[in-house]
């Protein structure tokens, strides 16, 4: 009996044993193929990222700018003028490395046209042959374009500009860029001559101007048309400004004979304050049907004026084929401008089409009698009413050939004349838009709508939150966590003790 028990442990025992024998083979079958399944689908999961990777660096994709002035991302204007450039281009950049968001969007001309290329510099100490061509220190930044042996260099005071109306810095990079560009691969660039000759303001006075025509890919130069015999042939804009005195019978045969072979000219006359005769000079006018004013124009809205001097107007350029290309608002700031009439009856007779330019409100009045010193308008002055002050005309000279004519009403606008503004001193062509409704008329003049003038703001705003809003933003922070924490220890222990 006793022997029949320990037998019957025994395969109990042994019986027990092949369970967990084969409960133990089962498992390891198991762990086996799902180990297997484990390692395989590890091996392909970082195939697949190795593979992403290889083809990521092998595929360059687009960045999306999502700011509302696109700040970050080439222009349309330069993407037409650049995309199919066939020269090479070479861009250096020294000391450009603590410039990050320059240097980014210098490389987007990179991605857009394969000539053109970067070369960064970011130890100029290591460049004794930039440093002695370009007279540059160590620390000194710098780019420069390049094609060929032509070039062109850019500091950093070149990319930004500064609003003091609306007192906002206003990048002007792409601007630069790449008006540079087609300054180094123009190899035709229109001539501009300065007329210097019986002029009130020495050309001098116009430096600023001259030298940023001649940035934007201009030959700049001046003329005494009497000393000259005539308007160069090579002369694709004539400038004038205010005359002290009357061009001579000669001068003036010469610039009709110019405007008769489609020449193109630049009036920037103020009013004749001091009743000058210019009786050969309005005889050049009268090729256009146009008339200058005497008086000064005063804007009678507040709105329309630099705050407490209404001969300092402020409007914005009206639409016309020259601003309808462009992609931004131009507001400018003319100072004693004077008004610009034409003659409508005899247009169609001299084959002159007008487009007024800029116009002021309602609300101006000219004046004559400059001893006046009211603000405001007299029993004197002219009535009120709203005037022309820059105008654009169009001459038909025969078929297919025309002479145009952009005329201010205003030279101080454009010049180097200092004002004090909210005890700033600035250069009257530095107010506004100034200096870009003048090289735009310059580049519409000479057919130039390869040059682009873009503006970015880079705008930065201090958000200052009240009171309340602090101790809100503060209990988000710091109270809401505690109370969730709080809240879980309460339902874990709840849960608990429902076991």
């Amino acid at each position: 009996m006793k022997k029949n028990k320990e037998n019957k442990e025994i395969k109990q025992k042994e019986k027990k044993e092949k369970s967990f024998q084969k409960i133990g083979n089962n498992l390891k079958k198991k762990w086996l193929i799902n180990g297997t399944k484990t390692i395989i689908l590890v091996a392909i999961i970082i195939a697949i990222y190795i593979g992403i990777n290889i083809l990521l660096e092998k595929i360059v994709l687009p960045e999306i700018d999502t700011t509302q002035n696109k700040i970050y991302s080439l222009s349309q204007e330069s993407k037409d003028k650049l995309g199919n450039m066939d020269k090479d281009i070479n861009i250096t950049l020294i000391n450009f490395s603590n410039y990050t968001s320059i240097v980014n969007f210098v490389e987007r001309y990179v991605e857009l046209n394969n000539h053109i290329k970067i070369e960064k510099v970011d130890d100029l100490s290591a460049r004794a042959d930039l440093m002695q061509k370009y007279s540059l220190d160590a620390t000194d930044s710098l780019i420069i374009v390049k094609s060929g042996e032509t070039e062109k260099t850019l500091t950093e005071s070149d990319l930004y500009t500064y609003d003091y109306s609306t007192y906002e810095e206003i990048d002007t990079t792409e601007e630069a860029i790449t008006n540079a560009i087609i300054n180094v691969t123009t190899e035709e660039k229109p001539k501009i001559y300065f007329m210097t000759n019986h002029i009130g303001y020495d050309t001098q006075y116009f430096s600023t101007i001259m030298g940023v025509m001649e940035n934007e890919a201009n030959e700049v130069e001046t003329i005494d048309i009497l000393a000259n015999n005539g308007i160069p042939e090579d002369c694709d804009c004539l400038v004038i400004s205010t005359l002290k005195e009357d061009i001579t019978e000669q001068e003036k045969d010469k610039i009709i004979d110019y405007i008769k072979n489609g020449g193109e000219m630049l009036l920037m006359c103020g009013p004749n304050i001091m009743n000058t005769k210019l009786s050969n000079f309005q005889k050049v006018l009268d090729e256009y049907g146009i008339t200058m004013d005497n008086g000064v124009v005063f804007e009678g809205n507040t709105a329309n004026m630099m705050s407490g001097y209404p001969d300092f107007i402020i409007e914005k350029t009206e639409s016309t084929s020259l601003t309808e290309k462009l992609n931004m608002d131009m507001s400018v700031c003319f100072v004693d401008a004077g008004k610009i009439t034409f003659n409508e009856d005899k247009a169609e007779e001299l084959g002159v089409e007008f487009e007024p330019l800029v116009t002021t409100s309602e609300k101006a009045f000219v004046r004559t009698n400059l001893d006046q010193t009211s603000p405001n308008k007299t029993s004197q002055d002219g009535e009120e009413e709203s005037c022309n002050i820059s105008a654009i005309a169009t001459k038909t000279i025969e078929e297919g050939k025309t002479s145009k004519l952009i005329i201010f009403g205003n030279e101080l606008f454009a010049m180097d004349m200092q004002v004090q503004i909210n005890n700033y001193n600035m250069l009257t062509v530095n107010l506004y838009n100034n200096r870009d409704l003048v090289l735009n008329s310059v580049a519409y003049l000479t057919e130039r709508e390869n040059t682009i003038t873009i503006r970015k703001n880079y705008d930065t705003v201090e958000y200052t939150v009240s009171e309340q809003q602090n101790v809100i933003i503060m209990a988000i922070i710091f109270i809401l966590p505690f109370i969730i924490i709080i809240a879980g220890i309460v339902v874990w222990q709840v849960r608990r003790r429902k076991k």
